[in-house]
């Protein structure tokens, strides 16, 4: 902190003696001074500096930069260069991944500016405002985002622009061999648009913990991401679009191969170190596969998504870094409430009175349980609200309280575990009067703890409560938003169909709906297919086998070969899905019988057919 004092200072300096100046980071950002209270540093190994200046123009925000200097920003100008490049040709096809591209200026042998975007936090402040372990959790991304858009459409836009960005980045970051991955250098703004920054190590060039390589994953997809993206812990039919957009964005820079190695190879004198060698190159190469066709590509990206999320390195690799943070932490920093947009404090919201535990509700999204309604009076006259909070936002409360205040200034919190059944009424009963004993002696202890800003925050109404206010407190019908909408019985698969050469192709892409079984317990599908007539049962072909999922994803490639053109027309697939149950007999989940003569196969026919019972199948 001293030496970055000093440093501004001498920057203050300079401005008194000349004016203003133009940033390098572009000509176009003209500055008159620096805002020293707004600057500090990051913890990363260069101590890069979070700088703001003074905007020339009255009616502009301060302009926020980070210089860095320790790296050679070459490469990650050249980075962001191929990155723009790549969000050049998807939008020139029509398809806008929503990628956010930030701008990056060397300025000098291994120093450099590089663009702040407002409206964005690194992953690891999302996910420790769940605790050191948030990196194993599946919600912290999506409440992270529901906080910042309560609104339902706002939301949903969100989660739009997540399901676009996240896409790009991992088709880019695959590409480019991005490396050294971890969760300071993800970041996430509040409208849901995903980026990476820090590009310190690429085309491969992993870190090493003695033989192991840091980064395991082929890219950084977690179940917190899939999470956002399938609104739930279970697959659904999101999870089919961002598979199909990751697999469209990958064979669409497949086309320009040449392009990348051509500008890559531009730059191997430039004394990037790398960038040095043509083993390098080879890595794009390697990673773009121009010898694969669409199909094959579509298959070998899927299985690199289905290999990401279910890596536990990527997760484990955040978890470490959210550790090794924790040290540099500054006493400054104090805990805030995950679920809770910005602070209150006793100033802004008015001091509380009273506030008494009226109800508890169940509730079945986001996911089944009970909220506890609580009735909040201030001291102004008639000023009365009511919040909806879960046992786990009290148990939250509780744990940052603890880390502002010795246990002895506290209330003893509820036990998380009750022996016995550990759902119900009676439970969401007991806890009702543990609860409200708990927050009568919060209101009433030390004045430092009962007006501290975590408690105020606690109690200020959310936009969810603000919805809530005046509703009855009998359960919602079953048809209401947010009930689970019942799929349709049978479901629908997706095939992509193509004749070549006297080989029909069937791709098998998704499936969407299928009815769970019968004990409630989704299904573990695949996918078996026939080409009849076929008496010596030959041409059976069949899919791995998905597991608990009612919204499977495969892009598996099933080929029958030798099949004369005349041929076509009198046979017929017969397409099957069936749940895998291990010693007893599989269980058939819907199957479609397709004429191959209703087809047009001269091109490739992709589309949703419907599964039932036996019958002929349209698109």
């Amino acid at each position: 902190q001293g030496i970055l004092r000093e440093g501004l200072e001498d920057v203050k300096q300079f401005f008194k003696a000349n004016g203003s100046c133009r940033l390098p980071l572009s000509p176009s950002l003209l500055v008159k001074g620096i805002v020293p209270r707004d600057c500090s540093y990051f913890n990363s190994n260069a101590v890069p500096l979070k700088l703001s200046f003074q905007n020339v123009d009255p009616l502009g925000e301060n302009i926020r930069v980070i210089f860095k200097c320790g790296d050679d920003l070459r490469q990650d100008m050249l980075t962001l260069q191929m990155i723009r490049i790549m969000n050049k040709i998807w939008v020139q096809e029509g398809l806008d991944m929503r990628m956010v591209i930030f701008r990056c200026f060397s300025t000098g042998r291994g120093r450099g500016m590089v663009e702040m975007i407002p409206n964005a936090e690194t992953l690891r402040k999302i996910q420790v405002e769940h605790g050191v372990t948030g990196s194993f959790k599946d919600r912290p991304l999506a409440d992270w985002l529901q906080k910042h858009n309560p609104e339902e459409d706002e939301y949903e836009k969100a989660v739009e622009n997540f399901i676009y960005s996240c896409a790009g980045c991992c088709v880019a970051t695959y590409v480019l061999g991005i490396c050294d991955r971890h969760n300071d250098n993800i970041m996430l703004k509040t409208t849901g648009h995903m980026f990476h920054i820090d590009f310190g190590r690429f085309l491969g060039h992993a870190q090493m913990f003695g033989n192991i390589k840091r980064d395991r994953a082929p890219f950084v997809f977690t179940s917190d991401m899939a999470y956002v993206i399938n609104g739930g812990d279970k697959p659904s039919s999101r999870f089919h679009d961002f598979v199909d957009l990751c697999c469209q964005a990958y064979n669409l820079i497949r086309k320009h191969t040449h392009l990348f190695l051509n500008l890559l190879g531009l730059m191997l004198s430039c004394g990037i170190p790398e960038l040095s060698d043509l083993e390098d190159l080879k890595y794009v190469y390697d990673a773009l596969r121009p010898q694969d066709s669409d199909a094959d590509a579509t298959t070998y990206f899927t299985r690199l998504i289905e290999s990401s999320l279910g890596s536990v390195a990527t997760k484990l690799n955040f978890f470490i870094h959210n550790l090794a943070q924790m040290k540099f932490t500054g006493s400054d920093a104090r805990p805030t409430l995950s679920f809770a947009p910005r602070t209150h404090t006793i100033k802004t919201s008015g001091r509380i009175r009273d506030v008494f535990l009226c109800r508890h509700e169940r509730v079945f999204n986001p996911s089944k349980g009970y909220t506890y309604v609580v009735k909040v009076q201030r001291e102004s006259p008639g000023e009365v609200a009511y919040v909806q909070r879960t046992f786990e936002e009290f148990q939250e409360l509780h744990n940052k309280l603890r880390l502002l205040f010795p246990s002895s200034l506290l209330p003893s919190f509820p036990s998380r575990f009750i022996i016995g059944r550990s759902r119900g009424e009676a439970v969401a009963e007991r806890r009702k009067e543990e609860l409200n004993g708990y927050i009568w002696h919060l209101i009433h202890a030390a004045p430092e703890v009962a007006e501290c800003d975590l408690i105020y925050t606690f109690f200020h109404p959310l936009p969810r409560d603000e919805k809530a206010a005046g509703t009855n407190p009998t359960p919602k019908p079953a048809d209401a938003t947010w009930a689970r909408p019942l799929g349709k019985v049978g479901g629908e698969v997706k095939l992509s169909i193509s004749y070549k050469n006297n080989k029909l192709f069937i791709m098998v892409m998704h499936i969407r709906g299928l009815p769970p079984l019968q004990d409630g317990n989704d299904p573990d599908p695949y996918v078996k297919t026939y080409l009849l007539p076929d008496p010596q049962k030959t041409t059976k072909r069949k899919t791995k086998v998905a597991r608990k999922t009612c919204n499977p994803t495969y892009n598996e490639m099933l080929v029958y070969d030798g099949i004369p053109r005349g041929d076509l027309q009198q046979r017929e697939l017969r397409l099957s899905v069936l749940s895998e149950e291990g010693f007893w007999e599989n269980i058939l989940l819907g199957e479609v019988s397709i004429r191959l003569r209703d087809l047009d196969l001269a091109q490739e026919k992709m589309g949703w057919f419907a599964l039932g019972s036996r019958g002929h199948g349209t698109l």
